[in-house]
C-alpha cells in the first residue's frame, strides 16, 4: 500500500507542476520574449507546443484523479479536474481561432488553474483517507 501512496502523491504533484508550468508559460513568455530576444526563434507560442504539453497533462491528470477517486470516493474532484481538462483541451485545439490570442490565454489560465486545484484537493483527500484507513 505504501508504494501506491507514493505513486499517487508523485503523480498529483507532477500534474500540479505541469499546470503551474502552463500558467507560467502563458504569463511569463511574452515578458521573456521581450527581455530575451533569442526566445523569438523558438516556437513556444505555436499551437503545436500547447498540444504537445497537453499530451503530457491529459494522461497524468486522468491517472492521478482516477487513482485518487478510488481511495477517497469524491467524484467532485474528478469532475473538477475533468472540467479543467476539457477547457484546456478545447483551448489548445480551437482557442486561438475562436477566442483570439487574449481569450486563448485567459481560457488556458482558467483551465490550468482548475486542474491544479483539482489535483491539490485530490492529494489532500488521498492523504486524509489513507491516514484514516491505517
Amino acid at each position: 500500500m505504501e508504494k501506491v501512496i507514493n505513486v499517487q502523491s508523485i503523480i498529483d504533484k507532477t500534474a500540479v507542476s505541469l499546470s503551474i508550468a502552463c500558467i507560467a508559460h502563458c504569463l511569463l513568455l511574452p515578458i521573456a520574449m521581450v527581455a530575451l530576444p533569442v526566445l523569438t526563434t523558438v516556437s513556444l507560442e505555436d499551437e503545436l507546443f500547447h498540444q504537445l504539453l497537453l499530451i503530457g497533462v491529459l494522461p497524468i491528470s486522468i491517472i492521478a484523479l482516477t487513482m485518487g477517486c478510488r481511495k477517497h470516493k469524491s467524484w467532485r474532484v474528478v469532475f473538477l479536474g475533468a472540467i479543467g481538462l476539457v477547457i484546456l483541451s478545447l483551448t489548445a485545439f480551437f482557442g486561438h481561432d475562436v477566442l483570439g490570442e487574449s481569450g486563448e490565454k485567459l481560457a488556458t489560465l482558467v483551465g490550468a488553474s482548475i486542474i491544479a486545484v483539482g489535483h491539490i484537493r485530490n492529494h489532500r483527500l488521498c492523504n486524509k483517507t489513507v491516514c484514516h484507513q491505517n
